[in-house]
């Protein structure tokens, strides 16, 4: 395992805060970095169709800011020393994944709403597809955390 720090991926949920108490009594000897990732709206379809693309791009980001800026405070409350962070991205689990690599994360944290069946299948699984797309550790903190 490298020396990089924690990337705690957080979206303001009671599952994300759930997250990052289970990592404080896990890992407290690192340092980590508390990441949102905005969902990028502006693909080529949306921006062709609105012309408002741009300001719900710009609002997306200053909420992921203010949401990584909560759950930093969540973190520095655990005992972490912490930062926080935004990206953006088409598909959250992407962003994750590059941030990590770009921070060269020793591991990644990630709440699990615990989806299972059609709703899984419709609204998707951004803690599967981080653990299916990435080569480092992923600790997913089930719901019930």
């Amino acid at each position: 395992m490298n020396n990089g720090p924690i990337l705690i991926c957080y979206d303001g949920s009671k599952e994300a805060d759930a997250a990052i108490a289970v990592a404080g009594r896990l890992l407290l000897s690192r340092s980590v970095v508390v990441l949102d990732v905005a969902p990028l709206m502006i693909a080529e379809g949306w921006a062709a169709a609105s012309s408002e693309a741009p300001f719900v791009d710009r609002l997306a980001v200053d909420n992921a800011h203010a949401r990584a800026t909560a759950g930093t405070e969540l973190a520095w409350q655990v005992g972490f020393e912490a930062e926080p962070r935004v990206d953006s991205a088409i598909d959250t689990w992407r962003g994750v994944v590059e941030v990590a690599d770009e921070i060269d994360a020793a591991a990644i944290v990630i709440g699990s709403r615990g989806l299972t069946g059609l709703r899984a299948l419709l609204e998707g699984s951004v803690s599967r597809q981080v653990e299916a797309h990435t080569r480092r550790p992923v600790l997913v903190v089930p719901a019930t955390a």
